[in-house]
């Protein structure tokens, strides 16, 4: 019996180490909802009002000066609706740092839920109105909404979580931000909310995520390293750690939230430009620009661009191409769901190489099956089949792997500058390649994903030599492994590297 009761001790508490506590996945949940989900939520649902939105333009255009809208202006306007999301997104990305700083984590997620509401309301009253304008004011204004979501909540989640689970929580971003795409397709459709009539509702239907964070977040703890490191709040850390860890697993990560406090010796966060100045985290502000202008500039905004004329090449009528679409937002948010599952399993380092390496195969198939897509009639099928596994590889590494290892490769003092940055790289490229994107597809066709398997390629070149393998060390850990690249073999850095290392053993 003895026995026994040893062996389902040692099986429950495999399970306790393997899965997270039911406080913490709540707790994941609820800063999901109203941070990356609101990313991908309105990244989305843009699309299907699209033809509703132009209709309207044109016509509050000749209600008010009694003339047509001219094509011309008729383009500008839509593409500012379109294209302002992303300089809000930057604005927020800018912001998002100093708030998570100023309000605390959770704090910074609640204030930005009025941010959302507010644009929803823009939204949602500017066709009774007949104010386009009000459209391009909300547009801006969930912008920042989604930027300072992105760029806080990678924060929340790599905090709270236990080293042995980081990576799969840290997923959470990706999971959320894949699930909002998806949601925002289905809502979109024209069963739904995507006919004429209800497109100021499906606008205006972003301030139901912010209203459920905003009911639900406050019933969870702030960061217990927030709490400890940045306010040093020791009793509330432990109370923290308790609830969202339990009272017999919490005692382990205070250790290690302590072991970083004292190693950080009282160390103020950094802002943005200090970085750019501090030598000590030289290669992982180099690793977080490259991977997220890496992300950005893959080629998953060409496989979109090109997924309708592929499906229309593989026989599917244009009524039933949205419903098909649906089908790459699932592939997206499965893999998402699955590369949770296998981060802290099989590391970061091998699934988002092998992604990027994945990603180059598919755009040469890509590349020759669109060139001969008339050639024999089972190639618009090849072309098809490319495009989820481009999609699949995409969300197996750099979908999601990127924030988790931005959140990973900071100390505490560095990671809200470092988020900031990192958004703003993000926000930067996403705008860039929206507005060269048309260009390089009209000047190359097909050719294009020459560009994006160079790109693709090197990135992968860039995480085999620089990138270190981060699962299941401490953030102090990972920190001297990139040490040996910033200094190289300095004596008087070994020397201090030695010395911290040693005070982070005996501690």
């Amino acid at each position: 019996m003895a026995a026994e009761r040893q062996v389902t001790g040692r099986v429950g508490s495999r399970a306790v180490e393997l899965f997270p506590s039911w406080t913490l996945f709540l707790a994941v949940c609820s800063v999901g909802i109203g941070g990356t989900f609101q990313y991908g939520y309105n990244v989305s649902i843009i699309n299907a009002p699209t033809q509703h939105i132009h209709k309207f333009l044109n016509e509050t255009w000749a209600s008010r000066y009694h003339v047509e809208l001219d094509p011309n202006l008729l383009t500008f306007l839509w593409s500012v609706i379109a294209s302002i999301f992303t300089l809000g997104g930057l604005c927020g990305a800018l912001i998002g740092g100093s708030m998570a700083i100023q309000l605390g984590r959770k704090g910074a997620l609640l204030m930005n839920n009025v941010i959302a509401i507010l644009a929803a309301i823009l939204m949602g009253i500017s066709f009774p109105t007949g104010l386009f304008e009000l459209l391009i004011v909300g547009r801006f204004l969930i912008g920042i909404n989604s930027g300072v979501g992105f760029c806080v909540q990678p924060l929340y989640l790599g905090e709270v979580a236990p080293k042995h689970l980081r990576g799969g929580m840290a997923m959470g971003s990706s999971i959320f931000l894949t699930g909002g795409i998806l949601t925002g397709q289905i809502i979109g459709l024209r069963e739904i909310l995507g006919a004429e009539a209800y497109w100021p509702l499906l606008l205006s239907s972003s301030c139901v995520p912010a209203v459920a964070q905003l009911l639900f977040l406050p019933w969870f703890p702030e960061s217990p390293r927030y709490l400890l490191i940045d306010r040093g709040d020791e009793l509330s850390c432990a109370k923290a750690l308790k609830r969202l860890h339990g009272s017999s697993q919490y005692q382990r990560e205070m250790e290690d939230i302590q072991r970083e406090c004292f190693a950080l010796d009282g160390e103020k966060p950094k802002k943005p430009w200090q970085l750019f100045t501090d030598r000590a985290v030289r290669w992982q502000l180099v690793t977080v620009v490259v991977m997220t202008m890496g992300q950005q500039l893959s080629g998953i905004n060409a496989i979109y661009f090109y997924a309708t004329y592929v499906f229309e090449q593989a026989g599917i009528s244009a009524d039933k191409i949205p419903y098909v679409t649906l089908g790459t937002g699932t592939c997206e948010c499965l893999t998402a769901l699955t590369c949770g599952l296998l981060i802290d399993r099989v590391g970061r380092r091998y699934l988002i190489l092998g992604g990027y390496l994945l990603m180059t195969l598919w755009s040469v198939v890509l590349t020759f099956s669109l060139t001969y897509q008339e050639l024999h009639s089972w190639v618009p099928y090849v072309s098809m089949m490319s495009v989820f596994a481009f999609i699949l590889s995409f969300g197996l590494g750099p979908g999601g792997i990127t924030n988790t290892l931005m959140a990973e490769i900071f100390v505490q003092s560095s990671r809200p500058a470092a988020c900031m940055i990192g958004g703003a790289v993000s926000w930067i490229s996403f705008f860039t390649i929206g507005m060269l994107f048309p260009f390089i597809v009209r000047g190359l066709k097909q050719y294009c994903f020459v560009v994006f398997l160079l790109e693709c390629s090197s990135v992968a070149a860039f995480i085999f030599l620089v990138i270190p393998e981060t699962k299941n060390k401490s953030f102090l850990e990972i920190e001297k492994e990139f040490h040996k690249l910033n200094f190289g073999r300095s004596k008087e850095k070994e020397t201090e590297l030695n010395e911290r290392s040693q005070l982070h053993d005996e501690y």
